[in-house]
C-alpha cells in the first residue's frame, strides 16, 4: 500500500479560471490607455510574488493585491468605491461553486479501496477547508493538511508528523513549483497532472534528477492504471 498525497486546488477541482475570470474584469475596469491585459498581468504578479511571501494566498489576498495594482496603475482618481468594486472581483470568487474535474471523484473512490489517501494543500485555512467541505471529498482523506507554503520542508514536516515513510509516499499535482520539485527535493515521489490554466507563478523548469520517482499522466483518471 502507498500513501497517495493530493493536491487540491487546480488537481481535484477547478480554481485559477475563476481568479482568470476576475482579472479580465479588473483590466476591463482599469480601462488602462496604454497598457495591455498581459502588461497589467505583470505588475499584478510582481504584487503576488511579493505579498505571498508575507501574506500567502486565497481570494483575500488577491483583491488586495489587486487593489494595490490599482492604486498603481490608475490613470483617474482613486475612490473609496473602487477599490471597494476591486475587491469584489475577488470575493465573489468565493461564491463560486465547487467544480470537480472530470473522473477525480470516480478515481479517488478506487484509489482509497487500495491506498492511503491524504491531502495536501496550501492557502487561507479557512477557505481552503470550505472548498474541502463543498467539494464532498474529504471523505477520501485520511488527512488534510493546509500549509501557507509548499516547500521541501514543508513536505518533510508532513512526513515526521504523519509518520509517511518517503520511499512508499507519492505527491499528485499539477504545479511543479509545489507538487513536484519539493516533493522530490524530499525524497518522496511526484507525479504530474498537467492542467491548462495553471496559475503562472506555479510554473517552474521541473527538476527530476536521475533516479527519482516521477511520472507524468495526461489525465487525473490515468491514475488508476498506476496506483
Amino acid at each position: 500500500m502507498s500513501v497517495l498525497i493530493f493536491d487540491a486546488d487546480d488537481t481535484l477541482w477547478e480554481n485559477n479560471i475563476y481568479f482568470e475570470h476576475a482579472f479580465d474584469d479588473f483590466v476591463e475596469f482599469l480601462a488602462h490607455s496604454a497598457l495591455t491585459p498581459p502588461q497589467v498581468r505583470d505588475v499584478l504578479n510582481e504584487i503576488e510574488l511579493v505579498n505571498s511571501r508575507i501574506h500567502g494566498y486565497g481570494s483575500l489576498n488577491f483583491g488586495r493585491n489587486l487593489q494595490q495594482a490599482y492604486q498603481h496603475l490608475a490613470e483617474r482618481e482613486i475612490r473609496p468605491e473602487d477599490l471597494e468594486h476591486v475587491m469584489s472581483l475577488a470575493e465573489r470568487i468565493l461564491r463560486q461553486p465547487v467544480e470537480l474535474i472530470e473522473g477525480v471523484e470516480e478515481t479517488l473512490a478506487e484509489l482509497s479501496q487500495r491506498h492511503s489517501l491524504a491531502l495536501f494543500t496550501k492557502g487561507h485555512p479557512d477557505e481552503q477547508r470550505m472548498k474541502v467541505d463543498r467539494s464532498g471529498l474529504g471523505r477520501h482523506f485520511s488527512h488534510t493538511a493546509i500549509v501557507k507554503e509548499k516547500d521541501s520542508p514543508a513536505y518533510l514536516r508532513l512526513l515526521e508528523e504523519q509518520e509517511f515513510p518517503a520511499a512508499n509516499s507519492w505527491m499528485i499535482g499539477n504545479s511543479p513549483k509545489s507538487d513536484i520539485n519539493p516533493a522530490l527535493a524530499a525524497g518522496l515521489g511526484a507525479v504530474l497532472v498537467p492542467h491548462a490554466r495553471t496559475w503562472v507563478l506555479e510554473h517552474q523548469e521541473l527538476r527530476a534528477p536521475a533516479g527519482a520517482r516521477f511520472f507524468r499522466v495526461e489525465r487525473f483518471t490515468d491514475l488508476r492504471q498506476h496506483f
